[in-house]
């Protein structure tokens, strides 16, 4: 999955193999940076490292430096946006955790009598030493080899990880038991072993802890199945959303021939046929036939659109209506859903720098906790507290220090959220994003597309005392059905939905710059500007007159209609306000934002439209590239700015923004420019988006500082030889299971409706 970026560089995405803690994503992202013309990070939650490069450097060399490093590295293969992941792919993934499932049930099987005999005296039978021997072997060779495996690697490239950690905590704590049980005095039949919290001074020769390595090693095997099975979980909203496309498609040859194809064998350009119930299979056109679409599963929008010739249609999508023939326009990667997945996969790829700052303590702890043990040991010994003493508070310290949980806070929550934040139709690019979310105070929105609907509406109808409403709307609609305008579009379709079929005009012509005119049903029938009339001797009447300078006084077009030699209605036409605007702009506010509404139509239309929503501040009649003034002027005030927009003319601004909240029912530049996608098209996305933000980041920040908190806490106290080696296992691990657990809260994460 390689991409060229800027001239003389590409982007590369390498799925890493052999990684068992944050100290292992450091290590490979150092050696990785090392490189000539190389930036790389590596995320071990995602287990992918993502690499620019120079053109002199090639993947081959990269993939060799990670494997000089004791790890694999290959690159992804490709996604399969359209049809999900192939049977085999599945199986594979159902059988990733079954070595570490297996290891695990191993370890829990073995270590759970032997931790028993050694807790309660009671079981202590005569030769129970040589059974907890004979049980804890198998654990400690077997279910742990993986961490003795890490360990030697890493020692043979000069590096010590978490895993160097576990290796010589449970191997230490065997091996002293074998010599305890061999030469000490512990082998003696009927020796008894109670289980103390604290640590009695002895010469240790009696001693054995065969239950802590039993032990630690079955805790810290449980601890990471579980986060694997976590990790697996907060990446499911991906998954999910790769699977939403339909795997076959039937395509429609110029010969008329209908052919059931694999979805990703279709071609920009082919015509394929959409049965009522049936996917979507690819972004395209629709050419022929009217359907309903149900777009819920992709962009959360539970009220099915009309389509119709000439509309565009989005892949995954379902036909919950009529026969469709849709040719396609973006095939594969270029799709609405492939994006979405590549612009969910690019930030849980991703690091916040908080996350950064984790990895550099990581990559720095493990030698700096061996040599806090070895000063522990050295403490005790020189204490005069005896071997056993100082040998335990050294292996508690070695065992409880295991950085985990630091390497999991961020991206866990990073995958979890982003994944929730895909299911609800919010896409966010990158964690960056989320620190940006905190600090905003500012909020300037599009009009157009934003706040409106984009479309022009027939919003209201003022007519004569002798007139009826629906007369109006029957022969305006009428003759505005056969002119192309926007305007002519709006009041045809208005009429359409309010009074039904519309009759067929006569003689009907077009006046440039005025209106149309025409025959409807005998009657001759004037619809446009005032002007039009008046070149036909006719005069809106005082209430009408009234009505047409009261809409155009609230920023709306007001349309003349006539027949028959008298003046009959005024016709009101705007862009509409999305219904759930004014919600919004509230929800907004609720979040401690101060909205401005930001246009580049006159100021009589932008102050109307903000009255009506809520809005006090409005920047009218900014042309494009003025909007990117607004946002510094503001910026300049000191302010933190976010930015809604879904067209072109927004995307510099976008990209201004300290926050750009991109509309994904807008265009190509807007998304692309933007840091944060609303699918839905809804404006309370944006306020729904920036809850999710910074929830995710709060997550993040509250697994750090108990991660921090966790190990500055245990650390004294298991050098002070105050915790038990089993116990600090326990303890370690459950550090790393709260961290994930904490993280997947974000699942429950719900938008406001």
């Amino acid at each position: 999955m390689t991409t060229t970026t800027t001239p003389g560089a590409a982007d590369v995405e390498l799925v890493i193999g052999g990684m068992t803690c944050a100290s292992c994503a450091a290590r490979i992202e150092k050696k990785l940076n090392r490189m000539d013309g190389v930036e790389a990070t590596v995320n071990y939650a995602t287990e992918k490292a993502k690499v620019t490069f120079r053109e002199d450097v090639s993947v081959a060399d990269l993939i060799a430096t990670v494997e000089a490093t004791g790890y694999t590295a290959k690159e992804p293969a490709p996604v399969r946006t359209e049809s999900g992941p192939a049977e085999g792919e599945r199986e594979e993934a159902a059988d990733e955790l079954r070595p570490l499932r297996q290891r695990l049930l191993t370890a829990a099987v073995l270590a759970i009598p032997v931790i028993a005999m050694s807790m309660v005296p009671a079981l202590q039978f005569e030769y129970w030493q040589w059974l907890s021997l004979t049980l804890t072997a198998p654990v400690v060779t077997y279910a742990a080899w993986p961490f003795h495996r890490a360990a030697w690697t890493n020692a043979r490239h000069g590096a010590a990880t978490m895993d160097t950690l576990i290796s010589v905590g449970t191997s230490a704590a065997f091996l002293w038991s074998l010599w305890a049980l061999f030469f000490g005095t512990a082998g003696t039949p009927g020796m008894t072993h109670p289980f103390e919290l604290t640590i009695g001074r002895s010469d240790g020769a009696g001693n054995i802890y065969l239950e802590a390595a039993a032990g630690v090693t079955a805790f810290i095997l449980a601890g990471r199945y579980f986060e694997a099975r976590s990790k697996r979980k907060a990446g499911a909203a991906l998954r999910a959303l790769l699977e939403l496309g339909a795997k076959d498609v039937t395509v429609l040859r110029a010969d008329g021939r209908e052919l059931t194809v694999p979805t990703d064998e279709l071609k920009v350009g082919d015509r394929f046929l959409v049965r009522p119930g049936e996917k979507i299979a690819t972004d395209g056109t629709v050419v022929e036939g009217s359907s309903a679409v149900d777009a819920s599963m992709l962009t959360g929008e539970s009220v099915p659109v009309e389509v119709a010739p000439g509309d565009a249609v989005t892949g995954a999508t379902l036909n919950a209506g009529g026969r469709l023939v849709v040719e396609a326009s973006r095939v594969g990667a270029d799709t609405q859903l492939a994006r979405m997945a590549k612009l969910v996969e690019d930030a849980q790829n991703g690091k916040a720098a908080a996350q950064r700052l984790a990895d550099k303590i990581s990559a720095v702890f493990v030698p700096v906790v061996i040599g806090l043990a070895l000063a522990t040991l050295g403490f005790w010994l020189g204490n005069g507290s005896g071997l056993t003493a100082a040998f335990t508070a050294a292996v508690s310290v070695l065992i409880i220090a295991c950085p985990c949980a630091l390497g999991l806070a961020t991206p866990t929550a990073l995958m979890v959220g982003t994944g929730r934040g895909a299911q609800l139709g919010i896409l966010i690019k990158g964690p960056e994003v989320l620190e940006t979310t905190r600090k905003v105070d500012t909020i300037v929105l599009d009009k157009t597309g934003t706040v409106t609907t984009g479309r022009m509406t027939l919003l209201a109808v003022h007519t004569t005392d002798t007139t009826d409403e629906a007369e109006v709307l029957r022969l305006a609609g009428a003759l505005e059905h056969s002119s192309e305008h926007p305007i002519a579009r709006a009041v045809a379709d208005g009429a359409a939905a309010k009074v039904g079929p519309l009759p067929t005009p006569e003689d009907f012509a077009n006046i440039a710059g005025l209106g149309v005119q025409g025959v409807v049903d005998g009657h001759a029938v004037l619809v446009g500007r005032e002007n039009l009339l008046g070149d036909w001797a006719m005069e809106l009447t005082p209430a009408l007159k009234r009505a047409k300078e009261e809409a155009e006084a609230a920023g709306r077009t007001a349309i003349a209609v006539a027949w028959d030699g008298e003046a009959r209605a005024v016709l009101e036409v705007a862009d509409a306000i999305k219904e759930t605007s004014p919600e919004a702009i509230r929800r907004l506010r609720a979040l401690g934002l101060t909205p401005i509404l930001l246009t580049g139509d006159n100021r009589a239309v932008a102050e109307a439209v903000a009255a009506e929503v809520g809005i006090d501040t409005v920047y009218a009649e900014v042309m494009p590239q003025d909007k990117v003034d607004v946002v510094k002027s503001l910026q300049a005030e000191g302010r933190s700015v976010a930015m809604v927009g879904d067209g072109v003319n927004d995307a510099a601004a976008l990209a201004q923004a300290d926050l750009g909240l991109a509309m994904g029912t807008g265009t190509d530049a807007a998304i692309e420019a933007g840091d944060l996608t609303l699918v839905r098209g809804d404006l309370r996305a944006a306020a729904d988006a920036i809850r999710l933000s910074r929830k995710t980041l709060g997550t993040i920040k509250s697994n750090l500082f108990w991660a921090f908190a966790y190990n500055v806490a245990a650390l004294p106290l298991a050098a002070a030889g105050l915790l038990n080696p089993m116990i600090a296992g326990a303890a370690m691990a459950f550090s790393s299971v709260f961290v994930v657990g904490n993280s997947l809260r974000l699942r429950g994460f719900q938008a406001t409706v």
